[in-house]
């Protein structure tokens, strides 16, 4: 079993790091998965050779699909060959802020100068189609941040985004990138991008090739949201992707900003609803700052893992074939806490996480933020 040490290693020998990639590239296996097996077995080749036998017990339906080692080697090599290279949870250069959030992403894939991931960083982000006024505050802001030592993070989509990254060139950016390092988006910032990778750095947990879908962006947003000390919105309109990154913000204990705009403009109402719903108004660096300095005397809390998705000691097959009618009783497709299927089953926290585990493998259960697991169907 890994101890405590398995998700604060330094260093990682090349032939883990691929067993790594093989077990997150593998069929069913996401980023609480991912932490679960590899606190539950001796290490990333052991996890990935029981997949298949956790997923028939899960009542799989056919053969898991398992990357291959030589599927990973590709990878590998293709990924150097771009000029990126991989960055693993547990590895020492690995964000702090990103790693303390749940379901941090197992690997990420950068380009640049990855030594910037280790400073404090604030989210911008906003409407790709921002004013002109709202486009010159956020160059004007993360200019002024990154003087005051932020690192400014953001999505490289056009609008409020591309004027953050261009207001923190000098010192310091990060774009992450909802599909492959290799497929930028919009097309029309391939020359941003390119000065970003040069003087920055890029940033995805997606595998080169990965063209962006709709389903990628608010898995992106949450990078930018976990990598942030907070998150500043400058213009959104109700229901936008920047409002589903303040809400990220706001569920990792991020703080939130918002920068107050005319209600006259639609693109003024999301950020407004924002502020009349908690999060900190402010009007220039100095008022993101007096929140911040207090925020970065403080350590980040790791998550906790074993409730994530546990790392629960051997349990008996007797038991767990007992067991898995009743959990498979409390499931439906309506989202329910891990705690409160644990608490009506009076089953342990163990067979409990293994069952679901079994299930997810399975294809038959959806995670989703703050421990809550629904049922997907037979």
């Amino acid at each position: 079993m890994h101890g405590p040490d398995t998700f604060s290693a330094s260093t990682l020998s090349r032939n883990e790091k691929l067993a790594r990639l093989r077990l997150i590239r593998s069929e069913n296996v996401g980023p609480v998965t991912y932490c679960q097996l590899l606190q539950r077995f001796s290490d990333a080749e052991a996890a990935v050779r029981a997949l298949p036998d956790l997923a028939r017990r899960g009542g799989a339906r056919r053969e898991l699909r398992v990357a291959s080692l030589a599927e990973a080697e590709a990878e590998w090599a293709r990924t150097r060959a771009a000029g990126a290279d991989f960055l693993f949870l547990g590895e020492a250069a690995y964000p702090a802020a990103l790693a303390a959030t749940e379901g941090a992403p197992p690997v990420l894939i950068h380009r640049g100068h990855a030594h910037l991931l280790g400073r404090p960083m604030v989210g911008i982000v906003g409407a790709r189609n921002a004013s002109a006024l709202g486009q010159r505050f956020a160059q004007r802001i993360a200019a002024d941040l990154g003087a005051q030592g932020m690192v400014i993070a953001s999505g490289l989509a056009r609008g409020i985004d591309t004027a953050a990254h261009r207001g923190s060139m000098a010192t310091g950016t990060v774009a992450v990138m909802a599909g492959g390092i290799d497929i930028v988006y919009p097309p029309e910032n391939q020359g941003l991008f390119e000065e970003i990778a040069t003087g920055g750095v890029v940033l995805t947990e997606m595998p080169l090739g990965t063209q962006p879908k709709a389903q990628h962006f608010p898995r992106r947003n949450r990078i930018v949201s976990g990598l942030s000390l907070g998150v500043i919105v400058v213009e959104a309109a109700p229901r936008s992707g920047s409002l589903i990154t303040a809400r990220l913000a706001a569920e990792q204990g991020r703080e939130v900003f918002a920068v107050p705009g005319s209600p006259l403009d639609p693109r003024a109402q999301g950020a407004n609803g924002l502020i009349k719903n908690g999060a900190t108004l402010i009007e220039s660096a100095g008022d993101v700052m007096e929140v911040l300095r207090p925020v970065m005397a403080r350590p980040l809390g790791e998550p906790d893992r074993a409730m994530a998705g546990a790392a629960p000691p051997a349990v008996d097959q007797a038991e767990l074939a007992e067991a898995r009618g009743i959990v498979r009783a409390m499931l439906g497709p309506s989202p329910v806490e891990i705690d409160e299927i644990v608490r009506r089953s009076e089953l342990t926290v163990a067979v409990v996480s293994t069952i679901l585990l079994e299930f997810e493998l399975a294809g038959h259960l959806d995670r989703q933020p703050g421990g809550r697991v629904a049922y997907l169907g037979d």
